[in-house]
Order: C-alpha cells, then sequence, then structure tokens
C-alpha cells in the first residue's frame, strides 16, 4: 500500500456522506486544516460534494497555508487574530478543527490562548452558521475500566491544562450559542487511528522496536480516522442550540496489553510491557453518536492489520505519538 492510497481510503465518501451533502445549503468552512485529519477531511468533503452534484465551495483555512487538496480554496489565516478572522468568507457550515495540545507543557498561555480565546473569534464572526466543532474525551475524569466509559451527561473533570483549556472551548462556543442562537455539535474524540498515526501506531512501533508498552492507561477507545471525518460533516445537520455534545469514538474498550499481544502475533515478536493496569481509564461511551450517525465503522482488525502492513514496509509515519498513556495531564 502506498500512502496516496491511505490518503483515498481516508478520503473516500460513504454513501451516507454523499446524501448529507446533497441536503447541505451554503458554504463550507473548515478552520485548522492544516492538522493531521484536516486535510482528509477537506478532501473527503470535496469529493462528496461532488459526487452529490453539490455546487457548494469549500474553503480550508491553515496557518501553515495550502492543505493539498484540490478544487478547494485554501486561505492562510491566524485565527488568534481578529482581524483576520473578521476577514475569513461567509459560509453556512463551519468545521473548526483549531486546537494545541502537543507542547502545553512549559507555554500554557499559548495553548489556552489556542484552545480558548480564537474560538470566541471564530464564534462571533460565524454567529449566523451552524458549527460543528471539535473537542477531547480528555474533558471526561478517569472512570472504572467496567463502566461502560463515560457519557455526555458525565460531569467534566478535566486534568492537566491541555484538558483544561478544551474545556474551556467548549464553554466559550456554549456561550455563544446561547448569546446568537447559534446552532452547533461539539465532538468529544478519542482516539482518531490511521495507518501513519493514532494509538495503534504507537502500541505496535513500540512492540516492533522491542520496547516496552507502559499498561498505565490499560484500556482505550478508538475509531478510524476516516468514519471520524465522515462523522464530522455529517454532524452539520444535527447543529442544534444548546449545542449537541457526541462522544466520537468507537464502541469496544480495547485492552492495550490485548493489542500489543494481536500486534506480536503478528509480528512474531513477544511484547513486551512496563507497569500494570490502573483500575480506571480515559474511557468515552458512544452509543448516543452510534444511535444518530450509524454505526457501520471499519472493523477493529482491519485497522490493526492496516497498521501492521504499513510499519513492517517501512511506511513513513506523522511522527506525532499521541501518548495516550498520560496519566498526569501533561502533554
Amino acid at each position: 500500500m502506498t500512502e496516496q492510497e491511505i490518503e483515498d481510503l481516508l478520503s473516500a465518501p460513504s454513501e451516507a456522506d454523499i446524501a448529507a451533502f446533497a441536503k447541505f445549503e451554503g458554504d463550507l468552512i473548515v478552520l485548522g486544516a492544516g492538522g493531521k485529519m484536516g486535510p482528509t477531511l477537506v478532501r473527503r468533503a470535496r469529493n462528496a460534494a461532488d459526487a452529490s452534484g453539490s455546487k457548494l465551495r469549500i474553503y480550508a483555512v491553515a496557518r501553515s497555508g495550502p492543505v493539498g487538496v484540490d478544487r478547494v480554496e485554501h486561505i492562510p489565516a491566524d485565527l488568534l487574530d481578529r482581524k483576520q478572522v473578521l476577514e475569513l468568507p461567509d459560509a453556512a457550515n463551519v468545521v473548526y478543527m483549531a486546537g494545541r495540545k502537543f507542547g502545553s507543557t512549559g507555554n500554557e498561555p499559548l495553548t489556552w490562548a489556542v484552545n480558548a480565546i480564537a474560538p470566541a473569534f471564530v464564534a462571533e464572526r460565524y454567529r449566523d452558521s451552524r458549527i460543528v466543532a471539535f473537542s477531547t474525551g480528555n474533558v471526561y475524569p478517569f472512570v472504572p475500566v467496567d463502566s461502560g466509559g463515560a457519557t455526555e451527561s458525565t460531569t467534566p473533570a478535566p486534568i492537566g491544562d491541555y484538558a483544561q483549556s478544551a474545556l474551556a472551548r467548549e464553554r466559550v462556543f456554549e456561550y455563544y450559542s446561547a448569546q446568537y442562537r447559534t446552532p452547533m455539535v461539539l465532538l468529544r474524540l478519542n482516539y482518531a487511528a490511521e495507518a501513519r498515526y493514532g494509538v495503534l501506531v504507537d502500541i505496535a512501533s513500540k512492540v516492533l522496536s522491542r520496547s516496552p508498552v507502559s499498561l498505565e492507561m490499560g484500556y482505550v477507545n478508538i475509531i478510524w480516522q476516516g468514519d471520524a471525518n465522515s462523522a464530522c460533516l455529517r454532524s452539520l445537520l444535527l447543529c442544534s442550540t444548546p449545542p449537541l455534545v457526541l462522544n466520537l469514538t468507537g464502541a469496544e474498550r480495547l485492552s492495550v496489553r490485548r493489542l500489543a499481544e494481536d500486534f506480536g502475533r503478528r509480528f512474531g515478536i513477544e511484547p513486551v510491557f512496563e507497569g500494570v493496569e490502573s483500575p480506571n481509564a480515559l474511557l468515552s461511551n458512544s452509543s448516543r453518536f452510534r444511535e444518530l450517525l450509524g454505526s457501520g465503522h471499519k472493523p477493529l482488525g482491519e485497522l490493526m492489520d492496516l497498521v501492521a502492513e504499513w510499519l513492517t514496509s517501512g511506511g513513513r509515519t506523522l511522527g506525532k505519538p499521541t501518548h495516550f498513556e498520560t496519566r498526569s495531564g501533561t502533554f
């Protein structure tokens, strides 16, 4: 498999995506489109729009410049610059992907600014649009591993500056939704996975290199990034006031030990472990998401096969570990 084929997999619209774009009115703008998920989400949107016959314009806004997607209008902009935000084009549909996690420790003020001030500028600028904004499952407390995971009604209890500022981002969007009656969806994601990045890559890479796999965060949730992209785009049709909150993740509670052992069998390597499983973990219950947006997601075995094939063939990774095993809230 080539990297282009991975991009094609992540960007291929489902029938549900195409049907959703046939219903959209107005243009689409994706803010923070230069991150790990942004380019494939934008490309999926363009492909779905084309397949549906929609003529909507798609704007991809990234501070770093063009995100490498054809038939999309690229706009370089810093979302912390209110003047630049106010100059962005009108769009009835807004996807907000901007955020700061890694590097937060030691530069906490910037993390809070990116995660709490930029959303205020955007929510004011697009108060007459509908907005889907990414958040994170890190806003939840650790829950018992046999609890079924935190639900959207679980009281947030974020640990550390990143998670606290992510909750601030949610609160800012909620405030502007109430002020202007702006319909919104807040997506609490954990964790998106693909062949070059994610929890599966982190674990498989440790097994391949015969490095210890930490068991302190003994259980995780994941979702194929293509499924996460699809859910994000289709959730534009679910925007409401007050904002609808959805846990965006897979249905399964996955054992880190078991994942490492399964990769070990694929590689013919006995995994090395360190630590023991804690009685609680960062886990989310995705029942509401699956009820509203469907449960037809890529099976875990296929994801693991894809990751294993990619890594053993020497495929490039994004070099951005998720640090899923971190329990201190420092990133």
